[in-house]
């Protein structure tokens, strides 16, 4: 009886792997188009026949959540303030001066110490520049190079602002009198206006113009003059969309109480202000700007009195009250800008960058941790040319206009489809040249591998994913055939997005099997022999998803599905039919566990619904009595473990902790081999290609030889090998969290079937960063019974979402048990709040 079995010691709860992927990045900082059009994560979550629209672009905001390939192969570290001033600190004791006397010291003795002349922004926004500018400076032409001069010779007061400022919403106005919360600033008015300063450009004649730069230009491209300055001024705002959006909410109602608008809230507010600018009179506003010929002798050029009357009075009258309220702005002029943003591009080899990313490599490595073994190579190839870089830039401002025109709430979705459509012809034939021409370096340029992490650098993978959208869009016009055609010929490369192809294989077959056929010349066949003859074709192109090594695993359950459909529509004989039982798909196991739950009374705020906190109510953990630990509270997840526990079985409550963490011992060497391109810094955790689909076909050697050993029941060997050689320093590697028990993880090593635990590790391989989530709550093993289990815990109206389900779907195709466990209150205890 289970009852009798004395109950082993209970695993402590772990709340997670110590490389989880979120950042608590700021949130809301609005970033140019450059910075936000990387493509999203390369594998799409579901595995259904039409295609997923991903919405990850982050159009207008940046997204809080998402890292760059540089700073996730970094340690998490503490990033914060307190860190941040040790830095600067540190630094300002290491500063000399020539008569020997620290700095520090120079100022203390002299009483003229001035903080914030170190900053750690400001050295790590120069280290990117010097860096990039030392093996990379020929992507930059004469004039690039004379700006970078120019930003040298800024005191280091206007480099901090403008750094802080990039880091912010780059291409918003701020309120001047609203900077003063930077300390390391003296002296605020003057650094503003030095940025603002004209600076001259040397005169270089215009380089030569390539008709695919032409053709991909954008019409809010900018370059440079012969003045610039790196920051524009009051001048500049001549809207009163610009001039609004520096108003807080209540001077906002303000303004819109005189101009009798009305609204709910911001947005509200700003919409109707410009709808009645624009639609009312302006004759009864007062004339508050002289004709455009009887201009001041002693005109200032930053006052808004200076703007042309040749729009609405009422604009102008309001766009003027709001700037006399708002005084003196800064924005960051646009051609300097991009050119840093190209920098970042270069330095971080990643389109998105923030605050933590600019800071994490310097505070990675000042700290006194053991880094893995590697070989630090940082290619200065990744460009080949000045062209090429363009090139890439522009083929990311169209994938942003295709992810934020698929965004947009204001265009109509057939007017939507047509637009993204119309991008992803227009990329059609540019992109088979570069497949083409990448083909080739990849049979004659390129070492083993080489050229797998770099391919993410080239138009043709921008191109490929902007495709990928069109397909979508001709799938909803119902132009099936065109999708067809574009289907056949990116299945037939096998260098870009490599992890859409089991979406591919599983779309094309769907449309072979119920579209094809009236669209194609039918050769005298009927109608039903025409049905049957693409049914083959379907099951032909399953097949091939099957036999594709690139095909990832997760979708493979569908393909044997539509297979065995196929099968039994064209009457396949029962011995040339396909057997997929080795498969061994299980449903979950369906438990009850009872247990006592407390309802926590909220009392109701004055003028809520009841409704409102019975909704809050539900988003919130519930909590629970262990009563079999000591009867204390706990969340729901703990008080089914503790029932496991009492039947015999070991486990911890840390959902992807385990695995991640069996992951990096069984695959250390495989993690830390050479690969060109991978490891730019000593400071990382993991190489830049493991949270892409590029990690999986470049080590594929490596990986499917170390899939068989575990396989073969190596496991516990391997986990054996890498804890003697790197416990004792607790190395950072991804993943490994060296809390776990050596004695646990052995234990765990022989209890888990090899087959299964390398059908687990090798979905991992392929998709690192997309099956970070969704795994069960609970991960139990049982000695006694040589056997392993992942338990997902559900309480009152909780529902599996779809990575769950796919995580099921792979555990349970492994022949792993899984349980749905389904807690029950057998009684409810109230907590009343305490006044």
């Amino acid at each position: 009886m289970l009852e009798d079995i004395n109950p082993p010691p209970k695993r402590l709860r772990r709340t997670g792997s110590p490389d989880s992927s979120s950042s608590n990045t700021e949130s809301g900082s609005e970033v140019l188009p450059l910075k936000f059009c990387i493509a999203p994560s390369e594998t799409e979550v579901g595995c259904n026949d039409d295609y997923g629209v991903d919405n990850k672009s982050g159009a207008d905001e940046y997204l809080p959540n998402t890292q760059t390939d540089l700073e996730a192969a970094l340690l998490p570290i503490k990033t914060d303030n307190e860190a941040i001033a040790d830095y600067e600190i540190s630094k300002a004791q290491e500063i000399t001066i020539e008569n020997g006397a620290t700095r520090l010291q120079h100022r203390y003795e002299q009483r003229e110490w001035t903080k914030g002349k170190s900053s750690i922004y400001v050295d790590a926004f120069n280290l990117a520049l010097e860096s990039v500018l030392e093996d990379e400076a020929h992507l930059f032409d004469e004039t690039e190079m004379a700006v970078f001069n120019h930003w040298r010779g800024l005191p280091y007061e206007s480099q901090y602002l403008y750094v802080r400022l990039f880091l912010r919403k780059t291409s918003a106005w701020h309120r001047v009198s609203r900077l003063g919360y930077y300390q390391d600033i003296a002296d605020m008015p003057s650094t503003v206006e030095d940025l603002r300063q004209s600076k001259r450009l040397p005169i270089s004649p215009p380089a030569p113009q390539s008709s695919i730069l032409t053709m991909l230009k954008s019409p809010d491209d900018v370059v440079f003059g012969e003045i610039f300055q790196f920051a524009e001024g009051l001048e500049q705002i001549n809207t009163l969309e610009e001039a609004s959006s520096l108003l807080l909410l209540d001077e906002l109602k303000s303004l819109s109480k005189e101009a009798k608008v009305q609204g709910k809230n911001k947005k509200e507010l700003l919409k109707g202000l410009y709808e009645s600018s624009t639609t009312q009179s302006g004759l009864d506003w007062p004339q508050r700007c002289k004709p455009d010929d009887e201009t001041s002798s002693d005109a200032d050029p930053n006052q808004i009195n200076n703007l042309s009357c040749r729009g609405n009075t009422r604009d102008l009258y309001f766009t003027k009250k709001i700037l006399d309220h708002t005084g003196d702005c800064i924005r960051l002029s646009s051609a300097p800008l991009r050119l840093f943003e190209r920098v970042h591009l270069l330095f971080y080899r990643s389109t998105e960058w923030t605050q933590k990313s600019l800071t994490t490599i310097i505070l990675a490595k000042i700290s006194r941790r053991n880094y893995p073994n590697y070989i630090v190579s940082r290619s200065n190839s990744i460009f080949p040319s000045r062209f090429a870089l363009l090139e890439f830039e522009a083929a990311l401002r169209i994938q942003f206009h295709v992810d934020s025109t698929l965004e947009s709430p204001k265009l109509p979705i057939m007017e939507k489809l047509a637009l993204i459509k119309s991008s992803s012809e227009s990329v059609y034939e540019r992109w088979k040249a570069l497949v083409a021409e990448e083909q080739r370096k990849e049979e004659r340029v390129y070492e083993t591998g080489e050229g797998a992490y770099l391919r993410r650098f080239s138009p043709a993978w921008v191109y490929t994913r902007i495709i990928h959208k069109g397909l979508y869009a001709l799938g909803r016009f119902k132009e099936y055939k065109r999708e067809h055609e574009l289907l056949t010929e990116l299945l037939s490369q096998r260098l870009f997005h490599a992890s859409r192809r089991g979406a591919w294989y599983q779309r094309k077959a769907l449309l072979e099997e119920h579209y094809m056929w009236p669209l194609s010349p039918s050769e005298n066949r009927s109608e039903e022999m025409q049905k049957k003859e693409w049914k083959r074709k379907a099951l032909h192109t399953c097949e091939e998803g099957l036999e594709d090594p690139d095909c990832h695993l997760i979708y493979h359950y569908d393909l044997q599905k539509r297979i065995t459909k196929l099968e039994k529509s064209l009457k396949v004989t029962k011995r040339e039919q396909h057997d997929f039982g080795h498969v061994m798909l299980l449903k979950p196991e369906e438990r009850i566990v009872e247990g006592i739950r407390i309802e926590k009374d909220i009392p109701i705020k004055p003028g809520s619904k009841d409704n409102m906190n019975s909704i809050s109510r539900r988003g919130r953990p519930t909590v629970w009595v262990d009563d079999r630990e000591g009867g204390g509270e706990c969340r729901v997840e703990n008080m089914c473990l503790s029932w496991y526990r009492n039947n015999g079985w070991k486990g911890f409550h840390c959902e992807s902790g385990i695995l991640r963490t069996l992951f990096g011992y069984l695959f250390y060497d495989v993690l830390f081999t050479y690969v060109p391109n991978v490891f730019q810094t000593p400071f990382q955790t993991c190489p830049l290609d493991l949270h892409t689909d590029a990690f999986y076909p470049t080590r594929a050697s490596e990986i499917n030889h170390r899939l068989a050993q575990i396989a073969n029941g190596d496991a516990e060997k391997l986990i054996r090998e890498v804890h003697d050689r790197e416990a004792e320093k607790e190395t950072c590697a991804i993943g490994i969290d060296w809390s776990f028990d050596l004695s646990d993880l052995v234990e765990i090593a022989q209890c888990f079937r090899g087959e299964a635990l390398a059908t687990v590790c090798k979905v991992m391989a392929q998709e690192y960063q997309q099956r970070g989530g969704g795994i069960p709550d609970l991960f139990l093993w049982s000695m006694e019974r040589k056997e392993v289990m992942f338990v997902e815990v559900k309480s009152e109206n909780d529902r599996l979402s779809d990575t769950q389900r796919l995580w099921i779907h792979v555990l349970t195709s492994a022949g792993v048990r899984v349980e749905l466990c389904n807690a029950i209150a057998r009684e409810v205890r109230v907590e009343l709040p305490v006044i």
